[in-house]
């Protein structure tokens, strides 16, 4: 998410550097980014914002979540599933989330691939059962890596559940947003020591 550091603030809260540069972003870091995450709407939710972050800034998304919340209707897969056509148009039209519509055509896809994977023991055990056994502890940003093996498995797994627009780089972003992984820094307040 950067190049600096461990930054300490005034107060001596160590924390990654990258969550210096906003309060938005220091409130991701401090309260959400390398949480677990479980439960249908909330992984679902995760991977649709990765998704639409591809090729923008994560400030964007972060500014716009609510916007997207509302636009997909909390995450509720089930009502997401069943967007039509005119539902892609209205959301075109929204200035309150990302307007793309490959990335909205996508959130409807993957929805409905939500739906149908609880059949096979739902999205949170699918995601879940690629959090590697172990993980090293990055040092530094450069340590920090843009995809894995578990995220490559993981991409193919989900592209066989039908789900799109979720590549190495987007699923190993999700894993550590959803605490799959813990990829705060060395001496970060969130990280190890």
């Amino acid at each position: 998410m950067g190049s600096a550091g461990i930054v300490v603030d005034d107060s001596g809260v160590a924390r990654c550097g990258w969550a210096a540069a906003t309060p938005d972003y220091m409130a991701y870091h401090d309260h959400e980014w390398g949480s677990p995450v479980h439960g249908e709407n909330k992984l679902y939710e995760r991977l649709t914002l990765e998704a639409f972050q591809s090729g923008l800034s994560w400030l964007t998304i972060l500014r716009k979540r609510e916007g997207f919340r509302a636009a997909f209707a909390g995450f509720d897969a089930d009502k997401v599933a069943a967007f039509g056509e005119d539902d892609v148009e209205v959301l075109m039209a929204q200035t309150s989330i990302v307007r793309n519509g490959a990335k909205i055509r996508a959130a409807v896809t993957n929805a409905q691939a939500v739906v149908r994977l609880r059949e096979a023991g739902g999205l949170d055990e699918l995601v879940w059962s690629f959090a590697p056994a172990t993980h090293r502890q990055p040092r530094t940003p450069a340590e920090v890596p843009s995809s894995t093996a578990e995220s490559i498995e993981l991409a193919k797994a989900l592209k066989r559940h039908g789900f799109v627009f979720v590549g190495p780089t987007t699923a190993y972003a999700g894993m550590q947003a959803c605490g799959l992984v813990n990829d705060h820094l060395t001496g970060c307040q969130r990280g190890g020591s």
